[in-house]
């Protein structure tokens, strides 16, 4: 059987009367990287820092890397890393007077601290601007830094709070590289993302919404869920003609991609392309055509479904 490295049962976080995290039920794999989709305020963050032990649920449990939470946070710090959203580290410190600082506050031996320095020094190109002060580096070589801060310690789990948010996709597309070495190496990972074309490239994800997970498995088990409901319109008016579609009973949601609408039909429909048809038979200049279901429309249904 796959080892797990992380479970939450039926965990829950309030602030007030706001329910942040709703009832959350999570399994997640050693070896894996483990994705948190969802929109600004679904929840990602505050279940990351309860994972973490940052936090202390309302409700429910969470058992990670073998060890029971709520309590027993102490012994985790050795064996987790945890990148946030926001740049951290000291803006007036070297990129070197950075990492040295990180390994004192994991109290790595001196050997090994100057061992490890110099290799992510080599691994991720920041050799050159070791004496560069953190604040004067790119957006990209802040995230280098930030990831080597975080791996120092060899960690067995790394927590990754919106990694990318605010990079250009060549810069995410290196860094993704990066990730993927580190999984190669046995690292498990759970990040959170609002990114499709990131959650695509998780082994598993978990999709959020206020708080409550909507859904849950590979990119790929998810989109089959979701195959036959998704049709192409192709015509002239399309802004008419999606609001006209927008409501029939039958349609989930409508979006104008470029020149041509995708509609999401709804779950009780057996027929999409009939249903979508019928809808615009006083539009018979119109073309209709099923297509492949993508993650951003897996995300709008599951969501919606939920909200209902």
């Amino acid at each position: 059987m796959t080892e797990t490295v992380a479970e939450t049962v039926g965990m829950t976080r309030r602030f007030g009367n706001k329910t942040a995290v709703d009832a959350l039920d999570l399994t997640i794999p050693k070896g894996v990287v483990y994705g948190l989709l969802g929109p600004n305020g679904s929840g990602k963050t505050t279940a990351m820092r309860m994972l973490t032990g940052l936090l202390t649920p309302s409700e429910g449990r969470a058992e990670v890397l073998g060890t029971h939470l709520p309590g027993n946070a102490e012994p985790l710090k050795s064996r987790i890393g945890y990148m946030t959203q926001g740049f951290t580290h000291y803006r007036d410190l070297t990129v070197f007077e950075n990492l040295r600082f990180i390994a004192e506050i994991h109290d790595l031996p001196a050997a090994r601290k100057r061992r490890r320095i110099d290799e992510l020094l080599e691994t991720y190109d920041l050799r050159e601007q070791a004496t560069m002060l953190a604040g004067a580096l790119s957006g990209g070589q802040r995230q280098r830094l930030a990831l080597a801060a975080t791996v120092i310690h060899e960690p067995e789990l790394l927590f990754l709070d919106e990694p990318t948010s605010a990079v250009d996709p060549e810069t995410r597309r290196n860094f993704w590289e990066r990730l993927f070495d580190l999984v190669d190496a046995g690292t498990t990972m759970i990040v959170s993302t609002h990114l499709m074309d990131e959650a695509e490239r998780c082994h598993r994800i978990a999709i959020l919404d206020l708080g409550r997970k909507c859904a849950d498995g590979t990119p790929e088990e998810l989109i089959e869920k979701v195959g036959g409901r998704v049709v192409e319109v192709a015509g002239n008016d399309l802004r008419h003609i999606g609001r006209e579609l927008a409501g029939h009973e039958a349609i989930s949601s409508v979006a104008q991609i470029g020149a041509r609408l995708r509609v999401l039909v709804a779950e009780t429909v057996t027929d999409a392309e009939t249903a979508v048809t019928d809808a615009l038979r006083d539009h018979p200049e119109v073309s209709v055509r099923p297509v492949r279901p993508n993650l951003e429309d897996v995300f709008v249904l599951a969501t919606r479904g939920a909200a209902r």
